[in-house]
């Protein structure tokens, strides 16, 4: 086994902040910020201390440490132990007009809205405390994230079971899309390639221009 497949998320971080008291962590992840089409995806994905201290899915990981198919199979057993999680996304004409760092943040925002829409929920967190782990070294969360601490941990995908939950629900959600994409945009292989720039798609741009779909300004060196 690879050291890259070996990697194995677990509570430990999580644990922290369950011991100092907080019942709640939310994961959050981001999906597609490298691609050249379709949205970006920010996945969240809430744990309670009360029922998933354990249990998690066996062959969970980050999402990108797994196979696709390894991806869809976990993908219900995922979103059936955490107590919660949504995906939000921000699309290729808003991270045009706003930049991806901003598009991040608004679909961020898009995805605890949703968790959140629940008025017991948003109580039950408001009493027994609440921590947001994201991916990354950098809060592109800012002020987004609905004034709940926001604790940044590089390599938080692989290392933490909420954000590598998150990274998975966020990633399936976001493939789903982009194979229905490419039944209304045809000719970019964006059912393979996710829309990231692979030969195929490349090729399909190079032949059939831009579609409404596209970053249009990361292509320049591509077309």
């Amino acid at each position: 086994m690879s050291s890259k497949t070996s990697q194995l998320p677990s509570l430990s971080y999580e644990q922290t902040f369950f011991d100092s008291g907080i019942r709640f962590v939310i994961g959050v992840d981001e999906v597609g910020r490298g691609s050249i089409a379709g949205p970006v995806a920010v996945g969240v994905a809430l744990l309670d201390v009360q029922i998933n201290s354990s249990g998690w899915p066996e062959k969970l990981r980050d999402s990108k440490l797994i196979s696709e198919k390894t991806r869809e199979t976990i993908f219900q057993d995922v979103s059936d132990w955490v107590r919660g999680w949504a995906v939000g996304m921000s699309s290729a004409q808003e991270i045009e007009e706003h930049g991806i760092v901003h598009a991040l943040a608004l679909a961020g925002s898009r995805a605890l809205e949703e968790l959140l829409e629940e008025s017991s929920l948003r109580s039950e967190l408001a009493e027994s405390g609440v921590q947001l782990i994201l991916d990354g070294s950098h809060n592109w969360l800012g002020p987004k994230a609905m004034g709940i601490p926001v604790s940044t941990k590089t390599k938080a995908d692989r290392d933490c079971v909420s954000v590598a939950a998150a990274s998975v629900l966020a990633k399936v959600t976001r493939d789903r899309l982009m194979v229905e994409l490419d039944q209304t945009h045809p000719g970019y292989g964006l059912a393979s390639n996710k829309g990231y720039a692979s030969a195929t798609h490349i090729s399909g741009l190079k032949e059939l221009g831009v579609s409404p779909i596209h970053r249009t300004s990361w292509l320049s060196k591509i077309i």
